[in-house]
């Protein structure tokens, strides 16, 4: 490699590197997918699917304050994005946030009702809420 050179070529586009950047992701790298996406949001903080590739980067790398960061974000650009509502819903599950876990969850779910998995994590996280409520845990339900 050329000195002054990183891995990125200086003729790849934009649209070359968020195509890697997503084969990483599908291709279970998603610490590397992460990487070029957040060089992808610096160029167009806009983006809109870039900022929900990097969103599911973060989670699939187990990162999910910065996960929750990212999917919040959609959620607030679009309102009405369904997929946008159940990653931050996983996301602040996975938190121990799980009434707002379950509220995103819902909401995903009213929107796109033939959706299995969304309907799955929602019982999920109500098991969830029941089972830590039954137990006196604390923490079962956010104030």
């Amino acid at each position: 490699m050329d000195e002054g050179q990183d891995e990125t070529t200086c003729d790849e586009t934009t649209y070359e590197r968020y195509r890697r950047a997503s084969g990483l992701l599908a291709g279970g790298s998603p610490d590397a997918a992460a990487i070029l996406l957040a060089g992808l949001r610096e160029e167009d903080p806009t983006s809109a699917s870039v900022l929900e590739a990097y969103a599911r980067a973060l989670f699939d790398s187990h990162r999910y304050g910065a996960a929750a960061e990212a999917f919040g974000e959609l959620v607030e650009r679009s309102p009405a994005e369904d997929y946008a509502h159940f990653g931050l819903g996983l996301s602040l599950w996975r938190l121990q946030q799980f009434t707002s876990a379950r509220d995103h969850l819902a909401m995903a779910a009213v929107m796109r009702p033939g959706r299995k998995d969304y309907a799955d994590a929602l019982a999920q996280v109500k098991a969830t809420i029941r089972a830590r409520v039954a137990g006196g845990l604390p923490g079962s339900v956010e104030p």
